[in-house]
C-alpha cells in the first residue's frame, strides 16, 4: 500500500499592520552605534506592512513629535526614530492611531522597556 503524499504551501500575505511598535527608554550606547544614530534619548521601532506603509509612519512620527527618522527601509517596513522618551511614545502613538482610524490597520499597543 502505498503512502500519498502531500505538499503544503505556504505564504505571507501582508495585511495592512503594525507589528510592532515598542519604545526603547534608555538604550545601551552599541545599540546607538549599531544603528547608526545619534543618543537622543529613546528609540522607537516600528514594523508594518504592507512594507510601503514604512514611508508615511515615519512622515506622522516626524511631524507629531520632537524626533528624527533614524531609520527608514520600505522594503522591509521598518521604521526607527529617536527622541525623548516621551516624544518617542507620542510619536509611536498617533502612528498607530493614525493607521487605524484612517486606513484601517490593525495595531499593537506601544509597548515599552
Amino acid at each position: 500500500m502505498e503512502e500519498e503524499m502531500r505538499r503544503v504551501i505556504e505564504e505571507s500575505v501582508p495585511g495592512k499592520q503594525v507589528t510592532i511598535a515598542h519604545v526603547i527608554a534608555s538604550p545601551i550606547r552599541e545599540v546607538y552605534e549599531c544603528l547608526g544614530i545619534d543618543q537622543l534619548g529613546a528609540i522607537g521601532i516600528l514594523t508594518l506592512s504592507p512594507f510601503e506603509t514604512s514611508i508615511i509612519a515615519a512622515d506622522i512620527a516626524a511631524k507629531a513629535a520632537d524626533v528624527e527618522v533614524g531609520f527608514l527601509d520600505r522594503f522591509t517596513g521598518s521604521v526607527i526614530i529617536a527622541g525623548s522618551v516621551d516624544s518617542v511614545e507620542i510619536a509611536l502613538n498617533a502612528v498607530c492611531d493614525t493607521l487605524k482610524r484612517g486606513l484601517g490597520f490593525m495595531v499593537p499597543e506601544v509597548t515599552k522597556t
